[in-house]
């Protein structure tokens, strides 16, 4: 968790909430985004202090409306969770724990240049790179983690696996697709579809119990109206 104390300013400036260009570059990219961004959400669901966000600008220079970036997922604790058009860091008082960038043929290098540094800079503690195409990254995930104002790569577990120390969760690829799973119980966060589809078997079970309690309530109607 990180505090920033920065000048104030008087002049009036516009903070803007877009730049006006697409969130992602493709369908693959966009969906492992939102993926990640609801499979964070549900993992914090209970804690009212973790805000998780993505493709939202975040200024962080008071009054200077170019001093912004829009990692395309992140963490904050210790600030209220409650939807946000844009994230000043001045207001907000923490910068991000933890990024993730989804990269692209269009950011790989930006990802792994000018936005992991000014991170660095805004002491985000870890900060990840994953290609869900693995095109462009060497492995397709990789981690860092903050040491002394500059990025560690993070080794990766006997299993492959990579370890945040900021989520407590670990990270790998399976199949392409970005895996989190916490290491204290064993449980794989669902993607979207696998909640979709866990909710509608837990429906049908839901529905089977009662047809089976309402058959037995009738049978023992029956039963008790034979006895009298």
């Amino acid at each position: 968790m990180s505090t920033l104390t920065l000048p104030p300013t008087t002049r009036r400036v516009e903070y803007p909430e877009s730049n006006g260009e697409p969130m992602a570059e493709t369908d693959i990219h966009r969906e492992e985004m939102a993926a990640l961004i609801a499979m964070l959400q549900h993992y914090f669901r209970d804690n009212p202090d973790v805000y998780v966000a993505g493709n939202l600008f975040i200024y962080y220079e008071e009054g200077d409306s170019t001093a912004r970036f829009a990692p395309d997922v992140f963490v904050v604790f210790g600030v209220p969770k409650h939807q946000r058009r844009i994230y000043r860091l001045w207001d907000e008082k923490y910068a991000p724990a933890i990024v993730f960038e989804v990269t692209s043929r269009k950011t790989w290098l930006e990802d792994a240049g000018n936005k992991k540094t000014l991170c660095a800079r805004l002491r985000v503690a870890e900060y990840f790179l994953y290609d869900p195409e693995a095109d462009y990254l060497k492995p397709a995930l990789q981690g860092f983690r903050l040491d002394n104002g500059d990025y560690r790569s993070l080794s990766s577990e006997a299993d492959g696996a990579l370890f945040s120390d900021v989520l407590k969760l670990k990270l790998y690829l399976e199949d392409g697709l970005l895996r989190l799973v916490n290491p204290a119980t064993g449980e794989r966060l669902l993607r979207p579809d696998e909640a979709l589809a866990r909710a509608a078997e837990e429906a049908v079970a839901r529905r089977e119990a009662e047809a089976r309690i309402a058959a037995l309530e009738a049978e023992l109607k029956r039963l008790r109206g034979n006895v009298e």
